[in-house]
């Protein structure tokens, strides 16, 4: 079985690709945002105080804004609490695809390549789209404000350089050509599984 690592800016479409591979397809797909979530509520709590104090958690959920507020603009914060979260999240990917089935599995991740995740995966795709086209998507869907949206892109790597780094690209304009694409991919990765 091999392991495909799924990644793109914000608003590229990534999730929604992903979500057609495990529908259409039946592919198994590890989530690593949902999964890092699930870590920093169990596992990572403990660190996560002691790193950046109480105020992470309220009534026992991780406070999310207060964490974004603390590493987002502090790149020392920001290292300190990767340094936490990408070993649990890549020990705890490891640990579910071995109890996966199937020709091939996907890891979705934003960051990818900045967690190292690229090393743990046998080949990467990238899901490109223009940069307006991905701020209004991610604007829609989280219903945030666009400079709060640009803040986030500055923060993650550009398209030309995870284009540069993957093995494979696609570019998403129109969403409903993503059932097509996944169509050619599936192919693609049982060709490379059987290789």
């Amino acid at each position: 079985m091999i392991k495909i690592g799924v990644t793109g800016g914000i608003g590229s479409g990534k999730s929604t690709l992903c979500d057609i591979f495990a529908a259409d397809k039946g592919i198994a797909v590890y989530n690593s945002d949902k999964s890092a979530q699930r870590l920093m509520g169990g596992e990572l709590r403990e660190a996560l105080v002691g790193e950046f104090g109480s105020s992470v958690f309220v009534d026992g959920m991780l406070n999310r804004s207060y964490l974004a507020e603390v590493v987002f603009g502090d790149a020392d914060a920001l290292k300190r609490l990767n340094a936490i979260v990408h070993p649990a999240v890549r020990a705890d990917f490891q640990r579910w695809s071995e109890s996966q089935h199937g020709e091939y599995v996907i890891v979705e991740s934003a960051i990818l390549f900045d967690a190292e995740f690229d090393k743990y995966v046998d080949y990467t795709l990238v899901v490109l789209a223009p940069k307006e086209l991905r701020l209004e998507r991610a604007c829609k869907r989280d219903g945030v404000e666009k400079q709060a949206i640009e803040q986030r892109m500055d923060a993650q790597m550009s398209d030309e350089e995870l284009h540069s780094r993957a093995n494979y690209s696609i570019v998403n304009i129109f969403e409903e050509d993503l059932a097509p694409s996944v169509v050619k991919l599936d192919m693609l990765f049982r060709k490379l599984a059987n290789k």
